[in-house]
């Protein structure tokens, strides 16, 4: 059960497992189930779970609580999509499940799943065939790994305890760092590995005000930034991701106090990376949002069709919450951590930072540098 009201844990918010019939003899799922020890399903080959009745965005809420184990018949591994109209960063991403237990107003998965139940993928000799691939095609390459686009990386990690193969696999191999991105404070199961400094733990942070009323079902600012000072204590580097930004009475306040908790429960010297994203949104994430979360003001405010077809606020408010918090963490970061923008222009580059990525040889490079960096201390 929840103890003291946190989500530190957000997995016992799962009260069923639905196993696709093709994967139940699967070592790998029979571990799961046993871990999990909740009420199991056989969904028959071909098939989804049943019970679901309605439309995706009304069934998200009971989606939650259920967790279909599956094969993932895509590909697992792919560059970030990311736009060709704002500074993108390089990233690969490792596509482990759909959907998390936390429910996030602004979650941008609302407006691209259409199944409402959360997904783990458990065909991971698939999984690590096509990263030993990739990497064994493009020996010159350094590969930054995350699992945090379409999932959260360790919100599940009792349960599916993914994230402790992924970072003993990450381990053995070159030129190569693996981002675990969460919102959750459950670590337990990364304590007392050889990860050899390839495995960054990172946590999205908020003002307070945000993570507590839009953030539902995460852990709190203590609770995540806790488990951020026991990773560090366990040798991982930290990254921490300001996005996404929100505009919202007393903002300087509130972010001005997350920064000032971080730097002090955290050592600065463990922080390799920190990136910062204002809110942007496709246009029908707003529909079903404000209709799910009727508490919730954020997308009242005013906005712009950014040149990727998402709504963005204005460059003015953008700018204006950039320099203010990009100052703060200025004043405190290492000289080595890399602070960066997730999709925004080179205007805004310049405006805030004062230079270009190109003169640090672009933001892909400026991130493998601080990534082996913090990878050669081993």
């Amino acid at each position: 059960m929840r103890k003291n009201n946190s989500w530190i844990d957000p997995s016992i918010f799962i009260k069923h497992i639905h196993v696709a019939e093709e994967i139940a003899e699967l070592d790998y799922t029979k571990e799961i189930l046993e871990r999990a020890k909740l009420p199991t399903t056989i969904v028959p080959q071909g098939q989804s779970p049943s019970g679901f009745k309605g439309t995706c965005s009304s069934l998200f809420a009971l989606g939650k609580q259920h967790l279909f184990l599956c094969q993932n018949k895509g590909s697992f591994f792919k560059p970030c999509p990311g736009t060709t109209e704002y500074r993108c960063c390089g990233y690969h991403v490792l596509n482990i499940g759909m959907n998390c237990p936390i429910d996030c107003v602004y979650c941008i998965l609302q407006a691209y799943l259409n199944q409402p139940w959360i997904s783990a993928f458990v065909n991971l000799d698939t999984l690590f065939s096509e990263i030993r691939a990739s990497l064994r095609d493009a020996p010159e390459m350094f590969f930054r790994i995350g699992t945090g686009e379409f999932t959260d990386s360790l919100a599940l990690e009792r349960i599916t305890g993914i994230s402790k193969k992924l970072v003993t696999f990450i381990a053995s191999l070159k030129n190569v760092t693996l981002e675990l991105k969460t919102k959750s404070g459950s670590i337990e199961n990364l304590a007392n590995i050889d990860h050899q400094g390839k495995t960054l733990l990172s946590w999205s942070l908020n003002s307070p005000a945000i993570m507590k009323k839009e953030e539902i079902r995460s852990a709190t600012l203590m609770e995540r930034l806790g488990a951020a000072q026991r990773a560090a204590q366990w040798g991982y580097g930290l990254g921490f991701h300001f996005d996404p930004i929100i505009y919202h009475p007393n903002w300087r306040q509130g972010y001005a106090e997350t920064i000032d908790i971080l730097f002090r429960k955290v050592p600065r010297e463990a922080i390799v990376w920190i990136s910062l994203g204002a809110l942007r949104y496709l246009p029908s994430l707003k529909t079903i949002s404000t209709e799910r979360f009727t508490h919730s003001s954020i997308f009242y405010q005013e906005f712009i069709t950014g040149l990727d077809g998402k709504y963005r606020y204005f460059r003015t408010l953008r700018e204006e919450m950039y320099c203010y918090i990009y100052k703060l963490l200025c004043e405190r970061v290492a000289e080595d951590t890399c602070i960066y923008f997730c999709m925004e222009s080179d205007e805004m580059w310049q405006n805030v930072c004062g230079y270009l990525p190109e003169s640090k040889g672009g933001i892909s490079s400026m991130l493998n540098t601080a990534a082996m960096k913090f990878t050669e201390k081993y």
